[in-house]
């Protein structure tokens, strides 16, 4: 018979497998990350797992979702707060140093994410869009920035700047630097 937690363990347990799954998905990717070794880890059965997450997948759903949240919400804020495109400017750096700390929400065209992509319900897929779509609004739907282009063309260019990311290693100059360099650059001609 599987152990009850309480809610305080439930809750302490479940942030504990997200961090885990984090780090075993930066390290090692999707696929390599097995849920026997996030469970000894965190001190719970394979059983126990399953009181938390129906799946892996779940879990996986919940990180990225959960990540991406986190960053939407900090770029929303950086805009706020700033209120022009400088804070549109500073928001795409804050995005991009995340970016930079989770290398799972950059490699969504490496076999191992299209593994994990094709074994999502459709419900978690849903999840993921909404979360995608948040990100672009942040650009293209706030009342504090004005596009001088198509909401489309400028939500393609920003993601095409962010996900230069990829090119970090064979870039002859640092690529913060440089990614900070071209987001100057690139809201002068996005945003008036």
């Amino acid at each position: 018979m599987a152990r009850s937690f309480s809610e305080r363990e439930r809750e302490h347990i479940r942030a504990h497998l997200m961090e885990l799954c984090v780090q075993s998905w930066c390290r090692y990717g999707y696929k390599k990350t097995n849920v026997d070794e996030l469970c000894k880890k965190a001190g719970i059965s394979k059983g126990a797992f399953y009181l938390f997450y129906e799946s892996k997948e779940a879990l996986f759903c919940e990180v990225i979702c959960s990540v991406q949240e986190r960053i939407w919400d900090l770029a929303s804020k950086v805009i706020e707060e700033r209120r022009d495109r400088s804070g549109a400017a500073e928001a795409l750096k804050r995005i991009y140093r995340e970016y930079d700390r989770y290398n799972f929400l950059y490699n969504a065209n490496s076999g191992d994410f299209t593994i994990l992509i094709n074994k999502l319900s459709d419900e978690q897929a849903k999840k993921l869009a909404e979360s995608a779509d948040r990100g672009r609004r942040i650009f293209s739907d706030n009342p504090y920035l004005k596009c001088k282009v198509d909401a489309d063309l400028a939500a393609s260019v920003i993601y095409s700047l962010i996900m230069n990311i990829k090119n970090k290693e064979v870039l002859p100059y640092g690529h913060t630097e440089t990614f900070e360099f071209m987001a100057d650059q690139l809201v002068v001609g996005l945003y008036e």
